[in-house]
């Protein structure tokens, strides 16, 4: 990945909830600790069930999410998942599938753990990013529940 990839790739960061409040110094930082993997269509990238232990951020190409046997999405280009693992290595709540050959970059949990020794501000700014994630879910359950029928 050349300067301007790992500078694309800071950017794409940025959409991400945990990594959203980190300046842009600090997404550079964490871009270029991420490895990059190219994989052929039909790889399974994780497993549900499975200890998680990585983030995934896809770059090209696209993947299938399946809980069980169940498709429950497709993502592209810009999608990522396992940002939780790197947090605290639950188990997988799904399977991603490649349906096509993809580009991923990866930041694995061990890396992650070794950029917040190293780097120890980054820690507030992602409890700020988790922080505007848990509250963004909070406000979209807010308008899924129906007013009043809660006081019964």
């Amino acid at each position: 990945m050349g300067i301007s990839s790992r500078r694309e790739l800071a950017e794409l960061l940025g959409g991400v909830g945990l990594f959203a409040r980190c300046t842009r110094r600090e997404r550079a930082t964490i871009a270029r600790h991420m490895e990059t993997a190219h994989f052929g269509a039909e790889t399974t990238l994780i497993e549900e069930g499975e200890e998680g232990d990585a983030f995934f951020l896809i770059l090209e190409g696209s993947a299938v999410v399946l809980r069980g046997t169940r498709e429950v999405a497709v993502v592209r280009a810009g999608a990522y998942f396992g940002e939780l693992a790197l947090l605290d290595g639950a188990t997988r709540s799904a399977t991603v599938r490649t349906t096509e050959p993809a580009t991923v970059a990866v930041l694995g949990a061990r890396m992650f753990r070794n950029l917040l020794r190293e780097f120890p501000e980054l820690t507030l700014q992602l409890l700020a990013g988790v922080a505007a994630e848990l509250r963004r879910t909070r406000d979209d359950l807010d308008g899924v529940i129906v007013p009043g029928a809660a006081s019964g």
